[in-house]
């Protein structure tokens, strides 16, 4: 059939396509629902969506397959003696011009589709089974790219393989946003990565810079690339700053807030212009001062405890980032770093528990453990940093709800409006999972979950030798 029978294939997608649009304009051989049309039109333009989603993945496995033949086809034909460098740019600028993509996109998409049909099965076969996007097995590809086989086989089982010994856990892949799927494949990666998440780290400090990008009408992108607890900091110092000038009297946003104060540390003036909400300066900003306490973490750090004791090089988690190195995590203690909470990964560390009704208001360990449970905002897809989060009940107090662990969230200011002003509700949560999400059409939707593993211990001892324990406790306790 060959030729034929591609173009009969896309004929009957074509029609299908038709049908599908016809649905969803109302105008099709019968309504979603007779006895309520507009509710039925409701699910079933959700129904076109997710059925949309599942074929969107699978045509571009399809392409993905399809772009990774032609390669090696068109290598075959070009024969052993074809130039190397000339080869590959003939075959991706042969895809970009069919695609229409540029060279650069060209040759991340056919870099891509290599991986995924050389070294990644089970997330090709995912992409093919439409559960996850193209945007996730890019995500996956490049995440594993500096992995061995072994490392990027084990990298796509956690997330893939239901049945492996420590699936991820929450969320399916699929589920969530590519975004968000990108950093949890990201801490898994840091933490598995064959290399020392040290020396990894030094390499990279040393490539360390500003970058200046220009963007559409009179504005430009001014970033740094610099280590995280000093990127995140600022980040802090900058939140913290702009919310101190809040008031009646300011008209401008959090975000514009933001970046005039930003604009003016870097300019030297020291305090924030006024401005309006244009951008546009209307003052010298006097009696508006940046506060000027030196950058700290302002943020939590989960440290195993025999990585601060300096006996492993396990990772820390730096709240709002991932995994940073040891060393570093142990500067912050050293430095004082405001707000550092140290955590003891062992049943005996003193977690805050459930503390039921006695009290409306939360107590700074629980809210400490709920920065730790949850990691962000709740709500699927959101990456609100926890610390501008807000503390809620799922089920109001009002209603007998307890002030404890499991019947609280801390959903960030937009979504806690959301739930407070539409049929979006929170599920139940428990001590270690926070609260999915019911919409106002009845679809459930599961948060993501923290991947927590048990910490290393050092070489040379076993987890039942409680000596070495009881003097980590020891350590941990008195500092």
């Amino acid at each position: 059939m060959g030729i034929a029978a591609v173009a009969k294939a896309f004929g009957d997608i074509r029609a299908a396509l038709a049908v599908l649009d016809a649905e969803v304009d109302g105008a099709g051989l019968e309504p979603f629902s007779e006895g309520d049309p507009l509710a039925g039109l409701v699910d079933g333009c959700l129904d076109v969506l997710a059925g949309a989603r599942e074929v969107e993945a699978g045509l571009a496995g399809l392409k993905a397959k399809a772009a990774v033949k032609y390669s090696d086809t068109a290598w075959a034909v070009a024969g052993p003696d074809a130039p190397v460098v000339a080869q590959e740019m003939a075959v991706a600028a042969e895809i970009g011009c069919v695609l229409a993509l540029g060279p650069r996109a060209a040759s991340s998409f056919l870099a891509t589709s290599h991986a995924l049909t050389t070294s990644l099965p089970r997330t090709l076969a995912a992409l093919r089974a439409g559960t996850i996007s193209w945007q996730h097995a890019v995500v996956m590809a490049d995440e594993s790219a500096s992995l061995d086989p072994a490392g990027a086989a084990a990298l796509e089982a956690h997330f893939l393989d239901p049945d492996v010994l420590d699936p991820a856990r929450g969320c399916p892949v699929g589920e969530m946003p590519a975004h968000r799927f990108r950093v949890k494949a990201r801490r898994w990666r840091e933490r598995h990565h064959a290399e020392s998440i040290e020396k990894r780290h030094a390499r990279s400090v040393a490539d360390r810079r500003v970058e200046f990008r220009p963007d559409q009408d009179g504005m430009a992108w001014l970033s740094a690339c610099l280590p995280a607890d000093q990127a995140l900091a600022g980040w802090n110092r900058l939140t913290a700053a702009a919310r101190g000038l809040q008031g009646p009297d300011e008209p401008r946003s959090m975000a514009q807030l933001r970046v005039d104060i930003f604009a003016d540390a870097v300019l030297g003036s020291g305090t924030p212009t006024s401005m309006d909400a244009r951008g546009t300066a209307a003052g010298t900003g006097e009696g508006a001062d940046v506060p000027s306490w030196p950058i700290r973490a302002q943020v939590l750090v989960t440290v195993p405890v025999f990585s601060l004791m300096g006996r492993t090089d396990e990772p820390a988690v730096l709240d709002g980032y991932g995994p940073i190195p040891a060393s570093m995590a142990r500067r912050l203690v050293a430095d004082g770093a405001d707000s550092f909470h140290r955590v003891l990964v062992d049943p005996r560390d003193g977690a805050p528990l459930e503390i039921g009704r006695t009290s409306y208001r939360l107590t700074k360990a629980m809210r400490a453990w709920l920065r730790m449970r949850d990691g962000k905002c709740p709500f699927p897809g959101c990456s609100n940093n926890s610390l501008d989060n807000e503390a809620d009940h799922i089920l109001a107090w009002a209603n007998g709800g307890t002030t404890g662990i499991s019947n609280l969230g801390q959903p960030c200011p937009k979504h806690h409006r959301l739930r407070h002003t539409t049929g979006w509700k929170p599920t139940p949560a428990t001590k270690n999972e926070p609260p999915g999400w019911i919409s106002p059409t009845g679809r459930h939707y599961t948060s993501e979950h923290q991947d927590w593993e048990p910490p290393h211990w050092p070489p040379g001892f076993l987890p039942g030798q409680r000596s070495l324990l009881e003097e980590a406790l020891v350590q941990y306790l008195a500092s």
